[in-house]
């Protein structure tokens, strides 16, 4: 039989889950800056380029459920060895890509690394520590990715300054071959339940397909058309592969995710205000870095250096507020958050394209501040409403329900920009943006903040439903 990570040594489990918590969400965040770099040197377009991102979260969000339930069967350690493995190796290939296909692929990789590493992560965390350090402990590791998250840019404009983009991958190698061995030597593994011949391969297929394609749809929507034969054709077979997913899960005597879990109120409701956050989040943090360079004219090292502002307020507040969770619960403080959060998107639809440096920063720190005091006693809460057995599956549906979010953040303020700003300024291209239409861009702006904002106190409403938890002493 096998023991628990847990009562090893918790220390050094959150040491060996904070060094493929940090790789992954650099990762994320560092290669968006070299992004120009890549579409130069490889002569591709923009919409080819992108995919250097969208691809690898694309795959994140697609095989989360997967790998979380194959650290159930398999055991954590394994799955998250090979994520940190698989993670390594794709960013050998991403550094060596001769073409921007060959990126993209690797990238793909890359992903489905990442995703082995995500979706164990919680899970590793919540077994290694007492339920009495729950939400302290997923604090810390909430301050892990936001220092992930906030050294990004800094990291990989210093390395573009200094060598080539594939640099950003070629770093990934030395850490990550040093934290697998670390892992497969010091970390123990968990209970594992009934064998590979066990696992639903049929809801994993559909799972993938049902939000490839909606994340797919969503993503590129406002390109085909929200009332085209495509977008609508692509959303309809996601639906379908969702509706099938359900039936197939409900018969299955040993599925992919048990879904009896979501009628666990502090399990359903936390997970969907989870989503929903991180939805209205990517509100602000797709549309600032065009604020900020276009009509607020900062250079691209301030505006960078803006951005850094809310993920350093996560860092500074995510252990305080887990820690918080642990004597309180996480009614209070997750409604707490996401009305602040709410009331700094409103002020941010409030700014003008004169504003100064303070008069942003301030606004914010408030999405940030929000945003630190609801995830971490939101995410001890799911982990805590799934049994020790079904901790990878959790893990896993928190991850989904986070990226799930991002995307359709992006997708919705993309959206509602782009239709506000087309509708008011006869059809100008954004990208020949000038003065002229620096009023234009604003009320676009402020219509698609306010939404997040709108969206941030609605989410209050679930958050608030969840009741109380029953505290362990």
């Amino acid at each position: 039989m096998h023991t628990a990570p847990a009562k090893a040594s918790p220390w050094q489990v959150f040491f060996l889950v904070a060094i493929g918590v940090f790789m992954s969400t650099l990762d994320s965040s560092i290669v968006n800056i070299a992004l120009p770099t890549i579409l130069k040197e490889f002569g591709s377009s923009l919409a080819i380029t992108e995919w250097v991102v969208m691809v690898y979260l694309l795959t994140i969000t697609c095989f989360l459920l997967t790998f979380g339930r194959l650290g159930d069967i398999l055991g954590r350690k394994r799955i998250y060895a090979a994520g940190l493995f698989v993670f390594t190796l794709s960013s050998l290939f991403c550094a060596l890509a001769p073409h921007i296909g060959m990126l993209i692929a690797a990238r793909l990789l890359q992903g489905l690394g990442s995703a082995m590493i995500m979706a164990c992560t919680p899970a590793l965390l919540v077994d290694a520590f007492p339920d009495s350090q729950r939400g302290r402990i997923l604090g810390l590791n909430g301050a892990v990715v936001a220092c992930g998250l906030t050294a990004g840019p800094a990291i990989g404009g210093f390395l573009l300054s200094v060598a080539s983009w594939r640099l950003i991958f070629y770093v990934n190698i030395p850490i990550g071959l040093v934290a697998t061995l670390l892992v497969l030597r010091y970390l123990k593994e968990s209970t594992r339940q009934k064998g590979i011949r066990n696992f639903d391969w049929q809801g994993t297929l559909l799972a993938a397909l049902s939000m490839g394609l909606l994340l797919m749809a969503l993503t590129h929507g406002y390109d085909w058309g929200f009332t085209s034969f495509l977008f609508l054709g692509i959303l309809g077979l996601s639906l379908v592969c969702a509706l099938l997913f359900i039936l197939t899960e409900k018969k299955k005597p040993e599925p992919m995710l048990d879904l009896s879990l979501f009628q666990n109120r502090l399990f359903a409701l936390p997970a969907l205000c989870g989503m929903l956050l991180f939805c209205s989040l990517f509100f602000m943090v797709f549309l600032m870095p065009f604020y900020l360079m276009l009509p607020a004219g900062f250079s691209s090292s301030l505006a960078g250096k803006m951005l850094m502002i809310p993920f350093a307020f996560l860092l500074i507040f995510s252990p305080l507020s887990g820690s918080l969770s642990d004597r309180m619960g996480s009614r209070f403080l997750c409604t707490l958050g996401l009305f602040i959060m709410a009331c700094g998107l409103f002020f941010l639809s409030c700014l003008t394209a004169t504003e100064t440096i303070w008069d942003i920063a301030w606004r914010l720190a408030m999405v940030g501040i929000g945003t630190a005091i609801f995830v971490s006693p939101n995410s001890a809460t799911v982990m805590g409403g799934v049994p020790a057995t079904h901790r990878g599956s959790g893990g896993a549906v928190l991850a989904s329900a986070r990226n799930l979010g991002m995307v359709l953040g992006v997708a919705l303020a993309g959206a509602i920009f782009h239709f506000v700003f087309d509708r008011n300024s006869a059809g100008a291209s954004l990208s020949a943006f000038s003065p002229e239409h620096a009023e234009v861009f604003m009320q676009a702006f402020r219509t698609a903040m306010a939404t997040g904002a709108c969206l941030a106190l609605f989410s209050m409403i679930p958050s608030w439903m969840r009741g109380k938890e029953t505290r362990k002493p």
